[in-house]
C-alpha cells in the first residue's frame, strides 16, 4: 500500500488520537478537529475508506482499518520525534513546536525517524506530555487538574493535543508558566463562573474550565 498523501496522514493522526481517547470519531468531530467543512470530511473519509486505511460502521463512527492504524501509529510518533526533536535539539520554543512538526513530518524517512528516536530515546512523552504510540499507560498515572486541592502544589504533566491546536492559547499558557515541568497552585474553583485560577511560578493566571478540562497534573510526591 502507498504512503498516504500530507492530508490523509493528518486525518489518520486525528482519528488515532480520537479513538486512543474513546472518544467517538464522527464526520462532525474530524470537521472540528481538521477545522474544514463537513462536505470536505465526507469526501476525504470516502477516499480512506476506498484506499483501505479506514472503515464507516452503520452508526456513521468511523474506524482504523488494520493498514490504517499501523500508519496513524507511524504519523503521530513521527510528529511526536519532530517535536521532540525542536524542542530539545534546536530550542524552538514550546509553544511553536506543535505547529513546526506539523509542517515537518510529512517529509521525515523512517530512516530519519529511527535516528531521532534513538536520540531521544528516553522519551515516552512528547514536550506536552503526551504518550508516544506505545505508552498510552504513561498517561494513566496524571491526575485532571480539575480534580486538585485547593492551596496544593501540583507539577504540570500533560497538555492535551486538543489545546496545542490553538497557537495562541499555548502561547498564553507558556507565558503564564503552564507548561509540563512547572509548578502550579490550584488558588480558586469556580464552577458557576467556569473558571480556575492558579497561582504558577510566574504569577496567576485564571483559566476557563473548557481548557482545564485539557490539562493534567502529577499527583503530590511523584
Amino acid at each position: 500500500m502507498e504512503r498516504p498523501t500530507p492530508t490523509v496522514e493528518d486525518y489518520l493522526g486525528a482519528i488515532y488520537t480520537l479513538s486512543r481517547d474513546e472518544e467517538p470519531v464522527i464526520g462532525r468531530k474530524l470537521a472540528d478537529w481538521m477545522e474544514v467543512s463537513a462536505p470536505t470530511v465526507t469526501a476525504t473519509v470516502q477516499r480512506m475508506v476506498r484506499d483501505g486505511w479506514v472503515v464507516m460502521r452503520d452508526d456513521k463512527t468511523i474506524h482504523l482499518t488494520e493498514a490504517g492504524l499501523d500508519m496513524a501509529t507511524s504519523v503521530v510518533r513521527r510528529h511526536m520525534l519532530t517535536e521532540l526533536l525542536l524542542a530539545r535539539v534546536l530550542g524552538v520554543p514550546w509553544a511553536r513546536v506543535h505547529a513546526e512538526a506539523d509542517r515537518m513530518e510529512h517529509g521525515l524517512s523512517a530512516d530519519i525517524a529511527a535516528r531521532v528516536a534513538d536520540l531521544m530515546d528516553d522519551s515516552n512523552l512528547c514536550p506536552h506530555g503526551n504518550p508516544l504510540p506505545g505508552y498510552e499507560h504513561e498517561a494513566s498515572r496524571f491526575a485532571p487538574l480539575l480534580d486538585c486541592q485547593p492551596g496544593a502544589q501540583y507539577t504540570v504533566a500533560r497538555v492535551h493535543e486538543e489545546v496545542e491546536r490553538n497557537a495562541e492559547l499555548m502561547q498564553f499558557l507558556e507565558a503564564h508558566g503552564v507548561v509540563p515541568g512547572h509548578q502550579v497552585t490550584m488558588s480558586e474553583l469556580l464552577p458557576f463562573n467556569e473558571t480556575v485560577t492558579l497561582a504558577t511560578e510566574l504569577g496567576e493566571v485564571v483559566l476557563g474550565l473548557a481548557v482545564a478540562q485539557y490539562l493534567w497534573v502529577y499527583p503530590p510526591g511523584e
